[in-house]
This record gives structure tokens, C-alpha cells and sequence, in this order.
């Protein structure tokens, strides 16, 4: 199993001497996978992708899981990332929390040898990633929420999002595309979303951001929370005060951590991908960046190993960016849940 390490500011030189030992070299490509913060399970799974891969493509290199705490996670990416920068690692794989503000250390990884590849959450502008490995399409992301919120409201009715932190770039992309789905088709004209809230991905500021929306929307039929911390602490928290048959809640969520929820009627449906898949095809995307089996640019094709072949394209989010596209995502309900929970 590899190590696991935490690092908070001020512990750059720690970090240095322990976790980091140089960049491509005769031995392998030492890569480092950085998501947003450490201690929840989608981000584990990905790791086991990750680890997964690494074997498969026999690199003897370093692949180190490393990430801040959640409450240090927008300045502890970036210290890390311009750590792992110094020490010239050959690619970081960045699972982005810190918006754009991470964007100047990105560039300047590049411009010193180290490729950024984003995964789950892009660099919003960009600047300094190789290419972002899109779990989904994230417009597509707007219309599964706005559907669910549709149909769990009964066609009418006042929907609240709680998201993780402002800054997560993902979220707030599938968030402005609920937002648009909702505007622009009619059959959405009477579903009100009135509200979105943060619960920075920490369960008990998610369970008390759901009953706070309860308090404060009285008629609030649904909780849309596009984040696996807050949609299972939000069903938590009605489950809890009995409200299940007035707000449903729904979502992304991990089947394991939402069976019960869905089970009850507290979160009669929500969505996902594979994370395990995700870091799988991330590791392969970025071993084929540092190898220089491919260029990163655009029409270039990656073999992605169980999963196939990829091909890098323009992301139509972002302009001026690059994505590979994994996809699908499965809506989940009492008839599949359970199954997928084991």
C-alpha cells in the first residue's frame, strides 16, 4: 500500500525530503496524484485506479497519493503542487479545488518540466494543464440534476443546491449548467431553484447547511447537492428530523454511503461514475504524457489500457482547453442500488 501524507503549510520541507525523489529518470516516471483533500472515499477509489494502472504498465517509478487537509485544501494544492514542481516530478495529476488561483503555479510546473494533468475538477481558465480528464460531460451533468430535481419535486416546486466549497471548479460548472438546463427548457418553467449553499465537503457543515435551507425555504421540496459528502449528509439530516417525505434529497453520491437513504425515500435517485475507472484512465492518460507516447495535442489517441482507446479533444467548457472524455454516469434508484452498493 502506498503512503498517505497530509501536508498542511508549512511542512513544504517535510514534504520534500519524504515523499519526493525526482522526476523521470532511467528507473520510471514519478508521478504524484493530488486531489482535492484526503479522507473521502471517491478520492480513495480513484487512488486504487491509479495503483491499478501503475502496476499494469509496469512503471517502477514513484506514485505517491498525497493531499491537504480539507480545511487547508485551496493554499495546501498549491504549496504542494509547487513542491512537487521544485523537486521536478515528472506529472501531477490535480484534482482542482482552488479555482484559477492555482493556475500561476500550474504554468509554472510546466514551464519546469512537470505536465499538470487535471482530473474531477479542471483549472477553470486552463492555464498551465496539459489536458483534463473529464469524468463526464459536464452540460450533461446540468440536465441529470435539473431531471431529478423535476421529477422529485413532482414537476413544481422549490429546489436548493448545497455544494461542496466556491472555489471547486466542477461543481460550479454543473451548477451553472443546471442553472442554464433549467432557463432555457420549458419543461422545467415551474421548478424555482432558490438558493445554493456550502458545506466545504465536511459532513457536519453539509448536514447543518441542509436543515439551515429547511428552516429558511419552508416549501423547499427538494436538495440537489452535487457533491458525495453533502448529498449523504443531507439525506442524514432529514432522515434525522423526519422530513424525508416533505424534501427529498439527490445528487452525485457513492452508492455504499447512499443505499440506505435511497432505500427509505430520502434520496429516492441520484447519480455517478466510476472514480476507481477515473483514476485508472487519469494514470494512463498522464504515463502517456510523460512517456511521450503522445503529445497531448489535439486528435491524439491514448490506449487506456481495460477501458480502451481515447482521444484527446477541445473542451467545449472552456475555451482554448483540452479534455479526454470518460463517461458514462448511471442514475441510481431502489432497483439498482443495492446491487451496485456491494
Amino acid at each position: 500500500m502506498l503512503k498517505r501524507t497530509i501536508v498542511k503549510l508549512g511542512l513544504a520541507s517535510a514534504l520534500a525530503t519524504t515523499l519526493f525523489a525526482g522526476a523521470a529518470s532511467a528507473e520510471g516516471v514519478n508521478m504524484v496524484l493530488l486531489p482535492k483533500f484526503l479522507g473521502i472515499l471517491p478520492f480513495d477509489q480513484a487512488n486504487r485506479g491509479a495503483e491499478e494502472a501503475h502496476k499494469e504498465l509496469g512503471n517502477t517509478g514513484t506514485l505517491q497519493y498525497i493531499g491537504p487537509t480539507p480545511e487547508n485544501s485551496v493554499a495546501g494544492q498549491i504549496e504542494m503542487l509547487t513542491t512537487a514542481t521544485t523537486q521536478k516530478q515528472a506529472v501531477v495529476m490535480l484534482s482542482n479545488n482552488a479555482g484559477d488561483q492555482i493556475a500561476a503555479a500550474a504554468e509554472a510546473a510546466q514551464a519546469a518540466g512537470t505536465k499538470v494533468v487535471t482530473w474531477d475538477s479542471p483549472i477553470p481558465s486552463g492555464k498551465g494543464e496539459s489536458v483534463f480528464v473529464a469524468q463526464v460531460d459536464f452540460g450533461s451533468i446540468g440536465v441529470v440534476m435539473s431531471d431529478m430535481a423535476l421529477s422529485l419535486a413532482g414537476g413544481a416546486g422549490e429546489v436548493a443546491v448545497l455544494s461542496a466549497t466556491p472555489d471547486a471548479a466542477n461543481q460550479n460548472a454543473w451548477i451553472e449548467a443546471m442553472k442554464k438546463t433549467l432557463a432555457e427548457d420549458a419543461k422545467y418553467k415551474d421548478v424555482k431553484l432558490v438558493d445554493v449553499v456550502y458545506g466545504d465537503d465536511q459532513s457536519e457543515k453539509s448536514y447543518n447547511a441542509a436543515l439551515a435551507l429547511v428552516d429558511k425555504y419552508p416549501n423547499l421540496k427538494v436538495i440537489m447537492a452535487p457533491t458525495t459528502v453533502g448529498i449523504a449528509a443531507a439525506a442524514k439530516a432529514m432522515q434525522d428530523e423526519k422530513l424525508c417525505d416533505k424534501v427529498k434529497v439527490s445528487g452525485l453520491g457513492l452508492p455504499a454511503e447512499m443505499v440506505s437513504y435511497t432505500l427509505n425515500g430520502c434520496a429516492p435517485e441520484f447519480a455517478l461514475w466510476s472514480f476507481v475507472d477515473l483514476g485508472y484512465l487519469t494514470y494512463q492518460v498522464s504515463y502517456a504524457l510523460a512517456t511521450g507516447a503522445i503529445k497531448g495535442d489535439i486528435g491524439d489517441k491514448v490506449k487506456a489500457g481495460r477501458m480502451g482507446e481515447f482521444t484527446i479533444e477541445a473542451d467545449p467548457g472552456r475555451a482554448g482547453s483540452k479534455r479526454v472524455l470518460m463517461g458514462p454516469f448511471t442514475v441510481y434508484n431502489k432497483d439498482n442500488v443495492e446491487a451496485a452498493s456491494k
